[in-house]
């Protein structure tokens, strides 16, 4: 394969990066015939173009005959790198004008469970003062499991996700907001509900029935999980509440969210010193996304309300 250096090549100007075009729009088409009207441009010019490519580069490109339009090897390679030139000028220009418009466009916010009630994450404030500097933003705020709101965040179905921090997946940065304590709890309906003594709970939670998130957990959370009968999943705290109350179940709740219940007397803490856990909560966005202001100045203003 002829190999051609930068000193052969020269510089790439505007007419090179029409000829490329040119190529581009050949090759995608599967031909000089099917690219003139693409290119609204006959034949014979797309031919000339080509020539002049061809020659600049001191490559074959192509080939046609009887079996058709055809690229070379060293065509094949051409094209690839043209591909990605164009994708990266198109990257290029999008932040240029990115830089020169005001706040617009979208902003897609998924959150796990309760999060976005916890008024630890300051939203109503947040989303307040993003509204009144940024009202031509569209906003979509909706609620998923935790696993699907990493996949959004990554494949860029959202801009920002608010999940518990349970492992760190490459691509995704980390904006840690606070730190929850989840207890063990059982319902005033469950035989351990007025137990007192201690031993005779731990060895009550051996048989007891308990619903659990169903989900891999971190470490810390999988050793509270240890001599406790797994008889129920429910991924949201709604359902899990709910089951636990039933008096069927024991089961894992945030302290916060657990308060009005245990106010009103029907939920209690079992071994709280021993059987509890800590759950970080954290903002996560794209590693490398496209720039997004709107995405950008919603963080900001989360992370000043956050650490008043």
């Amino acid at each position: 394969m002829v190999q051609v250096s930068l000193i052969e090549l020269g510089q790439v100007g505007d007419y090179e990066i029409r000829l490329l075009k040119v190529f581009k729009t050949v090759v995608e088409c599967g031909g000089f015939s099917a690219a003139e009207t693409v290119l609204n441009i006959s034949r014979s010019t797309i031919s000339v173009h080509m020539a002049n490519l061809e020659h600049r580069l001191k490559l074959k490109l192509c080939s046609r005959g009887r079996s058709g339009f055809s690229l070379t090897e060293e065509g094949a390679i051409i094209y690839e790198s043209v591909r990605r030139l164009f994708s990266q000028l198109e990257d290029f220009r999008s932040t240029v004008n990115a830089l020169h418009v005001q706040l617009s466009g979208e902003l897609k916010l998924v959150a796990s469970d309760t999060i976005s009630l916890d008024e630890r994450c300051c939203f109503p404030q947040v989303l307040g003062e993003f509204c009144h500097q940024a009202p031509d933003v569209f906003l979509q705020f909706e609620t998923a499991p935790m696993s699907d709101i990493e996949r959004m965040i990554l494949n860029g179905e959202a801009d920002v996700g608010f999940i518990p921090y349970h492992r760190k997946l490459d691509g995704l940065i980390y904006h840690s907001l606070y730190e929850e304590t989840c207890y063990l709890y059982c319902s005033d309906r469950h035989p351990l509900f007025n137990e007192t003594d201690e031993d005779a709970i731990r060895q009550g939670l051996v048989n007891a029935r308990s619903v659990q998130a169903g989900i891999q957990s971190n470490p810390d959370v999988a050793i509270q999980m240890v001599g406790l009968q797994k008889s129920a999943t429910a991924y949201y705290y709604e359902t899990r509440a709910t089951m636990i109350l039933s008096g069927a179940y024991v089961g894992f709740l945030p302290e916060h969210y657990a308060a009005r219940s245990v106010d009103e007397g029907k939920l209690r803490k079992l071994l709280p010193l021993e059987r509890c856990y800590k759950l970080g909560i954290a903002a996560i966005t794209h590693q490398f996304g496209r720039l997004n202001k709107p995405r950008d100045f919603f963080m900001r203003l989360l992370q000043n309300q956050i650490v008043r």
